[in-house]
């Protein structure tokens, strides 16, 4: 699987990468620790995990265009054998364990950050960012494991079937790390979801992170005595939900004055910054910012266009002598990487919103090798690519190469087209 295939002008980006996981993270035998619940078991669970794996480092975007690649020798050398049918791989990713991808994952941060390649940000505190996603939904399709909501459409209304999961990721600098992920069941909200899942990562990695980062939605007094319980700190936002917290957080804005103003990139803030009481937690925070973005240029006419302020509330453990209010407000702003460069990059440039398989174990196994995929090419990319060679050069630059070398490897042995016939040759011919 991870020997090195030459190719015209040195070694094919692929295999170079499956080299790299290989020997950094041992993944052959990584992934041959995935299992499922077949009795007997006729195609390896992990050849299907290879080729799942495969088709989203490639970013092929369906089974059926990786079934198409069967005759590449290389993704053949790559698996193995020949890769199953795209049937196969739907219903046998189904009957997967996620434990096993998750330890997957967890293997690849294990590495990482023995060889020192995960660093904090320079204020030092690494965040653990919570938030809910929802992967598709439907009026049509619907399987046992998919929730439901009812839509007016005037005077008829309509069960819409969705799955949402929420998804945990680690912030470092320079460096974003999809963790782990859970799926929202029927009957249950997001926040018993990601309650879920924040047990299981603070079980599996107590020391991964410094402060949990939340929207709104998580401002819960059960969130809370769970992340200081396990001496973690806490940014939360502050909106109408939580009234009572929301309230004091707008009186302090309009009775004080900003206890500091500083500038970032392209933006200028007023913070107030104000410790209290509250209960259940013995001593808070609160930190709220009055934000004015830079003009913006209009394209119509050139002329520069004042951008309206806006006003950020937030709720946090974090003391005021250890973290500062500058620092405060950048880590609560962290949370929108795993928007911008979470579910964003992965629905829109690795297809991790397709329904391969419509079954809620599926879509979360599916989900999840995308986190494995997502990890392990930001980790080639950063840590193992030269500078030299990733200047002027995406990400979705490399991915596109990569699926190119088996596009060109499965289309080698097919023999090339006769050259089309001309007007004199067809005019000749037709001489007596």
């Amino acid at each position: 699987m991870l020997e090195k295939t030459r190719r015209p002008g040195g070694v094919a980006i692929l295999a170079r990468l499956l080299s790299y996981a290989g020997k950094v993270f041992d993944l052959p035998a990584v992934l041959s620790a995935i299992f499922d619940t077949r009795q007997r078991p006729q195609i390896p669970t992990e050849i299907v995990a290879r080729s799942v794996l495969i088709m989203f480092l490639c970013r092929l975007g369906s089974l059926n265009s990786m079934e198409q690649l069967r005759a590449s020798t290389q993704l053949r050398h790559f698996l193995g054998e020949l890769m199953p049918s795209a049937d196969s791989i739907g219903r046998i990713v189904d009957r997967m364990d996620p434990s096993g991808i998750r330890s997957v994952i967890g293997r690849i941060y294990d590495r990482l950050r023995r060889n020192k390649a995960l660093k904090p940000p320079r204020h030092g505190l690494v965040a653990l960012i919570l938030d809910g996603h929802e992967s598709h939904s439907t009026y049509r399709r619907h399987c046992d494991g998919c929730l439901e909501r009812r839509k007016k459409f005037g005077k008829d209304e309509r069960i819409e079937y969705y799955h949402r999961n929420v998804t945990a990721q680690l912030v470092f600098e320079e460096f974003r790390f999809l963790l782990d992920a859970e799926t929202q069941l029927p009957g249950e909200g997001e926040l018993a979801c990601g309650l879920r899942l924040l047990d299981r990562v603070l079980q599996s990695y107590p020391r991964a992170f410094h402060v949990v980062v939340m929207d709104a939605l998580y401002a819960k007094d059960a969130i809370f005595r769970k992340v200081v319980l396990h001496n973690k700190d806490f940014i939360v936002v502050l909106k109408n939900n939580r009234r009572s917290l929301f309230r004091i957080a707008c009186s302090v804005v309009a009775e004080r004055a900003p206890t500091i103003s500083f500038e970032t990139t392209n933006k200028a803030i007023d913070c107030w910054d104000v410790s209290a009481t509250w209960y259940p937690i013995e001593r808070i925070r609160f930190v709220a910012t009055r934000e004015t973005k830079s003009p913006v240029r209009r394209q119509l006419d050139g002329e520069h266009a004042a951008q309206p302020p806006s006003s950020w509330f937030w709720l946090t453990t974090l003391p005021p002598d250890r973290v500062s209010a500058e620092h405060v407000v950048e880590i609560a702003h962290s949370r929108w990487s795993i928007e911008n460069e979470g579910f964003n990059e992965l629905v829109n440039h690795w297809h991790a919103d397709h329904i391969y398989k419509h079954s809620a174990n599926a879509i979360l196994n599916f989900w999840l090798m995308s986190m494995v995929a997502y990890d392990l090419f930001r980790a080639f990319f950063q840590r193992n690519l030269k500078a030299i060679v990733r200047t002027g050069r995406t990400m979705l630059h490399f991915a596109r190469v990569m699926a190119a070398e088996l596009y060109i490897d499965s289309t080698a042995g097919i023999p090339p087209r006769s050259p089309p016939a001309t007007i004199g040759s067809a005019i000749s011919a037709s001489s007596p």
